[in-house]
């Protein structure tokens, strides 16, 4: 699978739980498990959310469509089995102003003449966050090497270990500038922790921290968030949905297109105001 379909290593990590848990419950060999059987373990996953029983029975899906493959099933017992319904929840976003208020905070602590070097590295977390639209696992683990020379761009090995190129911004490029000093020599990350790089649950624990001081609730925050905002408000821009498609690393542009359901509003006010039609009047006769 991690093959032929590019899985990510957190996808084929929780696949394979799915699939030894799914083999205690029936007891016996899961190669050998047929539809019914199947059916059972589904109905046991009713409790779950249904994004994660989806998940479940993809895991399924692909497990005994490989067992066909090879020639060690004539079937797939579970293409039999309903999908469970998943509705795509939209993002939460934030708003210009808070973005406004966040970098605002990790200027200021990044300011001045000797600045915490903690302080310089957030206000670069920051600026590839919401500036390229980085996955929060991307941004920990970028190499020292990914911002080298006079590049407008990174390089960055994203999920399915494919690479896309990512626009790197002028304000990204100058908080790299200022945190390269600070790195210590050795370290092949960008953002080093140890022997390794920050973890992703670090990065969510000091934005939610930068957001508390910042006067924003963290809860309202994370790297995701960001991320998000990094989407919605490019699009507010006018920028073109293929190219947000590109830049954030997605396989199917309909996890894009989401995005345009959050920016609706803007544009239902947008018709409303700018459109012929909202010159002549409720009525239609231009009163």
């Amino acid at each position: 699978m991690a093959a032929e379909r590019g899985a990510s290593r957190n996808t084929l990590a929780a696949y394979r739980r799915d699939l030894e848990q799914a083999a205690e419950w029936v007891k016996g060999p899961l190669g050998d498990a047929d539809a019914a059987a199947l059916r059972k373990l589904m109905a046991d996953y009713r409790s779950l959310a249904a994004s994660s029983a989806a998940r479940k029975l993809s895991a399924l899906r692909q497990f005994f469509a490989f067992l066909l493959d090879e020639g060690e099933r004539a079937d797939n017992p579970a293409l039999d089995i309903a999908r469970p319904a998943t509705r795509r929840p939209l993002p939460r976003i934030l708003t210009h102003a808070d973005v406004e208020r966040l970098f605002e905070r990790a200027g200021e602590e990044a300011s001045g003449e000797a600045p915490p070097a903690s302080a310089v590295r957030m206000l670069l977390l920051l600026e590839l966050l919401y500036g390229s639209g980085l996955r929060a696992s991307e941004l920990v683990s970028l190499p020292r090497r990914a911002v080298a020379g006079e590049r407008e761009y990174l390089i960055i090995r994203g999920k399915g270990d494919k690479e896309r190129l990512v626009p790197l911004s002028e304000r990204a490029r100058a908080a790299f500038d200022r945190w390269l000093p600070l790195l210590a020599d050795g370290s092949p990350w960008l953002f080093p922790s140890g022997k390794a790089h920050i973890s992703r649950v670090r990065l969510f624990q000091m934005l939610r921290e930068l957001a508390a001081r910042a006067g924003i609730d963290p809860a309202a925050i994370s790297p995701h968030v960001l991320r998000h905002a990094f989407a919605t408000h490019l699009l507010e821009g006018g920028a073109d949905l293929r190219a947000l498609q590109l830049m954030l690393g997605h396989a199917d542009i309909a996890t894009t297109e989401i995005y345009t359901h959050v920016d609706s509003r803007r544009l239902v006010e947008l018709v409303n105001r700018r459109h012929p039609l909202a010159r002549m009047g409720v009525d239609g006769d231009g009163a």
